[in-house]
C-alpha cells in the first residue's frame, strides 16, 4: 500500500484536479450563449423545422455522455489507477476541442460533426469528472478534503456559469474560438498531469461487469434521449411525452435501468456498488446532490430566457446582444459560489457536511422563493440579491456533501463512488432541463396563443397568419428567446413583415412588443417552476439532515490490496 503523499503533492493534484474540472464544466455550457453564432457559422437556421435536434443535441449531447460515463471511467480508475484514466481524459479532450475548432463543415453535415465530436468532447470530460474527487480524497488528509474538495467542487459549478460569459465574449468575434479557446488550456493540463500526478490510492483488481456497463449506459441513454425529445412538440401537442418513441424510451430505459439492480446484485464485481448505499453518509449525500441538481439544473435555462426574451429588450438591449449580457447580469450567482464554497468546505472537515449542506439547501429556497415574488419588470438590485443568495446557498452546500460523501467511502472505492455521485449529479442537469421545459412550455400553452393573436392582429397582421402563429408550439418561442434571435421577426419571416406598414413591422419586431406579450403567460410558468425547484430544495435539506454526524470510513490496515467489500466504515464524531 503506497505511503502518505507529500505536503507539496496534495496542492500539485488539487490544482490540476480542478483545472480539468472547470474546463470540462466550462465546456457543458459554453455553447448554450454561443450557439446563434455557431449556428450562423454554419449557415443553418436552428428554429427551421426538424432543425430543433442540432439545438437541443449540442447542448444535451455532451450532458447525457457524462452522465452515463462517470460511472464505468471511476471503476476503470479503481481497477487501473485513477491518474491514468485521469491522464486519458485530459487528452482526449485536448483532441476533440481541437478537432471542433478547425471545423470546416457547413450545414446539416457541419452541425453532426459538430454534435458528434462534442460527444467525443464529453467522453474526455467524463474521464476527468469521474477520477479528480478521488485523486484529491486520495491526496489530502481526513482533515482537510473538505477545503480540498470544495475548491473543486465550486470550480466545476462555477465554470457552468463562467463557460456563459466566455462564449458570449468569444462567439461574436469568431464562433471558432468558443472551441479553440480549450485547447492551450487542456494542452498544458495534459502535459501538466502526465508529469506530475502519481497514483497514491488503493487499486481494486476485479474483471470487468460488461453486463453491467451494457444495461447502465442502454437504460440511462433511453431515458435521457427520451426527455431530450419530449420537449420537443409531437403532432398537434405543444410537447412529446405522448410520443410513442417517447413512452418506449422512457418506460423502456427504466425496465432496463431495473435489470441493471438485479444483475449488480449478482456479479461477483459489480460496476455500480449497491453495497456502498449502505453507508448513510454515502445514500443520503446523493439523494440530496439529486435533489439539488433538479432544483437548480433547469434554472440556468429559465433565468437566460427570462432576461433575453423579455427584461434586456425592454431597456434597450438589441435581441442580439442578450445573450452575451444575460451571461454578464448572472455573476452575482457565480460570486456566491465562489464565497461560499472554500468556506463551507474548510468549516466541514471541523463540524462535519451536515449543518451547512443542509443551510444551504435551505438558503437556496429561499432564494427561488425571492425570485417567485420578483415582477416580471424587476428591479435589478433585488434581482441580482437573489442570484447571490442563490449561489451562497448552492455553494453551502455543494462543498461539504461532496466531501461528506468522498469521506464516507473505502479507499478503494473512491474512483466508483465519485462516478456514482457525478452520475446522480449530471443525470439531474439533464432531468431539470426537461422536466423545467416542460414547465414553462405548460405555462405558455395555456395563454400565449390567444395573447399572441390578439396583438398581432390589432397591429395589421391578418387573421390567419396570428393564428398559424399562435397555433407553434411555444417551445419555438423560447428556444427564439434562447438564442438571441428577434422572435417575432423570425416567427413571422420576411414575406409577411412586408405586407405590413412600416410602423406596424417596426413595432412588431421592435424591443418592446415581444416582451410585453410574454410577460404575462411567461409569469405563470416562472411561478410553477419556481414552485417545483423550492420544493426540491426543501426535500433536498431533509435527505442531508438524515446523513448524520461527521463520519470519515476508516479503512483497516490489510496486507494485499483487497479489503473487505463490506465494511462501512466507523463514524468520526
Amino acid at each position: 500500500m503506497p505511503g502518505p503523499p507529500a505536503s507539496r503533492y496534495k496542492w500539485i493534484a488539487l490544482s490540476n484536479t480542478t483545472l480539468g474540472v472547470l474546463i470540462a464544466t466550462i465546456n457543458s455550457s459554453i455553447l448554450l450563449i454561443a450557439l446563434p453564432d455557431i449556428f450562423r457559422g454554419l449557415q443553418v437556421n436552428p428554429l427551421a423545422p426538424g432543425n430543433s435536434s442540432y439545438l437541443l443535441w449540442l447542448i444535451m449531447g455532451y450532458l447525457v455522455v457524462t452522465a452515463v460515463l462517470v460511472v464505468s471511467f471511476g471503476r476503470l480508475g479503481d481497477m487501473f489507477g485513477r491518474v491514468r484514466m485521469y491522464n486519458a481524459g485530459f487528452a482526449i479532450f485536448t483532441v476533440s476541442s481541437v478537432l471542433l475548432s478547425i471545423t470546416w463543415l457547413t450545414g446539416d453535415a457541419g452541425a453532426l460533426w459538430l454534435i458528434i465530436v462534442r460527444i467525443v468532447q464529453g467522453v474526455g470530460g467524463a474521464l476527468l469528472m469521474a477520477n479528480s474527487s478521488a485523486i484529491i480524497t486520495d491526496a489530502f488528509p481526513a482533515n482537510q478534503r473538505g477545503l480540498a474538495l470544495g475548491l473543486n467542487m465550486v470550480a466545476g459549478i462555477a465554470g457552468s456559469f463562467i463557460g456563459l460569459v466566455i462564449g458570449g465574449v468569444l462567439a461574436p468575434v469568431e464562433w471558432r474560438l468558443v472551441f479553440l479557446v480549450s485547447v492551450p488550456v487542456s494542452l498544458f493540463g495534459t502535459i501538466w498531469a502526465y508529469l506530475k500526478l502519481r497514483d497514491t490510492g488503493v487499486r481494486h483488481e476485479a474483471g470487468m461487469d460488461w453486463w453491467g456497463n451494457v444495461t447502465f449506459a442502454a437504460g440511462l441513454i433511453a431515458i435521457l434521449v427520451g426527455i431530450t425529445y419530449g420537449i420537443q412538440p409531437y403532432g398537434g401537442h405543444v410537447m412529446g411525452w405522448t410520443n410513442p418513441a417517447v413512452l418506449a424510451a422512457l418506460i423502456g430505459g427504466a425496465v432496463v435501468l431495473a435489470i441493471f439492480c438485479v444483475i449488480e446484485t449478482r456479479v461477483a464485481h459489480p460496476m455500480f456498488n449497491l453495497e456502498l448505499f449502505r453507508i448513510r453518509a454515502f445514500s443520503a449525500g446523493n439523494l440530496a446532490s439529486l435533489l439539488s441538481g433538479l432544483g437548480r439544473g433547469g434554472l440556468m435555462f429559465i433565468l437566460i430566457i427570462w432576461l433575453q426574451g423579455i427584461w434586456l429588450p425592454q431597456r434597450g438591449y438589441s435581441f442580439e446582444e442578450t445573450p452575451l449580457w444575460a451571461g454578464i447580469f448572472m455573476l452575482p450567482m457565480t460570486i456566491g459560489f465562489l464565497v461560499a464554497g472554500p468556506v463551507s468546505g474548510w468549516l466541514s472537515d471541523h463540524f462535519g457536511a451536515r449543518p451547512f449542506a443542509t443551510g444551504g439547501m435551505v438558503i437556496a429556497a429561499a432564494s427561488f422563493v425571492w425570485l417567485l415574488l420578483l415582477p416580471v419588470q424587476f428591479g435589478y438590485v433585488s434581482f441580482a440579491g437573489a442570484l447571490l443568495l442563490g449561489g451562497l446557498g448552492m455553494g453551502l452546500f455543494a462543498s461539504p456533501n461532496r466531501a461528506g460523501i468522498m469521506n464516507s467511502l473505502p479507499a478503494n472505492r473512491r474512483g466508483v463512488g465519485a462516478g456514482m455521485s457525478t452520475t446522480f449529479q449530471n443525470s439531474a442537469m439533464v432531468l431539470s432541463i426537461g422536466i423545467f421545459f416542460s414547465l414553462m412550455i405548460t405555462g405558455l400553452a395555456g395563454a400565449l396563443p390567444q395573447a399572441m393573436v390578439a396583438g398581432l392582429t390589432a397591429h395589421g397582421v391578418s387573421a390567419a397568419q396570428a393564428h398559424q402563429l399562435a397555433a407553434l408550439p411555444p417551445v419555438s418561442v423560447l428556444f427564439a428567446s434562447l438564442l438571441g434571435y428577434n422572435p417575432i421577426g423570425t416567427l413571422l419571416g420576411p414575406a409577411a413583415l412586408a405586407h405590413l406598414s412600416p410602423a406596424n413591422a417596426g413595432y412588431l419586431t421592435g424591443r418592446g412588443f415581444f416582451p410585453s406579450l410574454i410577460s404575462a403567460p411567461f409569469h405563470d410558468g416562472l411561478v410553477v417552476a419556481f414552485g417545483f425547484a423550492i420544493a426540491a430544495c426543501l426535500v433536498a435539506a431533509a435527505a442531508s439532515w438524515l446523513r448524520g454526524g461527521k463520519y470519515v470510513h476508516q479503512d483497516e490496515p490489510v496486507a494485499v490490496e483487497q479489503p473487505s467489500a463490506g465494511s462501512v466504515g466507523r463514524a468520526a464524531r
